[in-house]
């Protein structure tokens, strides 16, 4: 009888996890408004080590948002503003597993 429990337990334990995996990867860039999971992909920005909005991952193709670092006006997709206090969203530096892959580019930010 134990070894029962014990296996129900397993089993209801292992889709738990699968369920909250598959939650966690159900997120995707919106493309026309520029968000992901509601959160900004643009805007005042703060870079954080942890309790993230967004889980970021640097690339250099295939990027889901091309950003433009700005000092000012970071009003439209994919410019970014770096703050130290009140982002608008607040960005960690992955290099697995990201919410989001961005390319750093000098001109013409937003989703490709």
């Amino acid at each position: 009888m134990s070894q029962r429990l014990a296996v129900a337990l397993a089993a209801v334990l292992v889709a738990a996890v699968a369920g909250a995996s598959i939650t966690a990867w159900a997120g995707s860039v919106s493309k026309g408004s520029c968000t992901f999971n509601g959160k900004k992909l643009y805007g005042k920005i703060q870079i954080v080590t942890a309790f993230p909005d967004v889980k970021v991952q640097e690339v250099t193709a295939f990027p889901d948002v091309k950003v433009q670092k700005v000092t000012a006006f970071p009003d439209s997709c994919g410019k970014w503003q770096m703050v130290t206090a009140f982002p608008d969203t607040k960005v960690q530096f992955v290099t697995a597993f990201p919410d989001v892959k961005i390319q750093y580019v000098t001109a013409f930010p937003g989703v490709p």
